[in-house]
């Protein structure tokens, strides 16, 4: 019988969505990402986008609205487990998604050459008509 060898888990990249409740202060949300985050022993700052507040979707509990942020960073899948328990916890994380991010959707970003191509095929596609 061939003998199993297993593979140090690798770290991988998540990114995180995040809906916290409104009515909290940046500053406030800025601290609560930051103990989030020390949870997942990082080799590398996460990097994080916030959305703002915009209304929700639809109504969750008494929430209407929410705070977005939007975090991308990578670690070892055995940290996810004690990182999601304290999102549950917190009474001001309204909702939130954790996924693995293979890959960026959309189209790849243009270089400033690429743009300046295109902003000369746009101005030209207007001249003609």
């Amino acid at each position: 019988m061939a003998k199993l060898k297993f593979r140090r888990a690798a770290t991988r990249t998540y990114e995180t969505v995040y809906i916290f409740d409104s009515a909290l202060d940046d500053a406030v949300i800025a601290e609560k990402l930051e103990k989030f985050h020390a949870l997942l022993a990082l080799a590398e700052p996460a990097t994080n986008e916030h959305w703002g507040r915009r209304a929700l979707a639809y109504k969750i509990g008494r929430h209407d609205n929410g705070y977005y942020v939007i975090s991308h960073f990578t670690t070892a899948p055995k940290q996810l487990p004690e990182f999601e328990r304290a999102l549950k916890l917190d009474d001001s994380v309204v909702r939130y998604l954790v996924s693995l991010h293979e890959h960026d959707l959309g189209a790849p970003k243009l270089t400033e050459e690429q743009l300046a191509a295109r902003r000369r095929d746009d101005d030209d596609d207007e001249d003609e008509d």
